[in-house]
């Protein structure tokens, strides 16, 4: 069983620090990527307070097909150039949307959401999907 204790730190860095270390320690002996990403979203909805989604999209079939994640049902599917997760994957770039309603082209899967933070996975240089934040 996997123990998480409350974070306290001094600073962003420290905290950070702190999460980082919590999700090497979950998933770093885990040698099924399905199970890892699936806990890595659990553990970061879980210590992110301000996250009200987390989770990941994978490229499937020429566009992304939602994962494992935490928090409210999400839309299934993203055609690749749309949208925020979209984006990050066309431009092959984080995408950090302090404001989504002013995003062209943002896919409103959820209401609550008003910021999202996207980060495509590429292996080489092969896209594998993206891991998607949204509060």
């Amino acid at each position: 069983m996997f123990e998480i204790g409350k974070i306290n730190a001094q600073n962003k860095q420290e905290f950070y620090k702190q999460v980082n270390t919590y999700l090497i320690g979950l998933i770093s002996e885990e040698t099924d990527w399905l199970a890892g990403i699936s806990n890595a979203s659990a553990l970061l909805y879980l210590l992110l307070p301000d996250v009200n989604w987390s989770g990941f999209y994978l490229y499937k079939g020429g566009e992304l097909v939602l994962g494992p994640f935490q928090g409210k049902p999400a839309c299934v599917r993203n055609a690749l150039g749309k949208g925020v997760c979209g984006t990050a994957v066309k431009t092959r770039k984080i995408q950090v949307v302090e404001d989504v309603n002013e995003f062209p082209g943002h896919i409103a899967c959820g209401a609550v959401s008003q910021s999202e933070i996207v980060l495509p996975i590429i292996k080489n240089d092969k896209l594998i999907g993206v891991r998607s934040f949204a509060d």
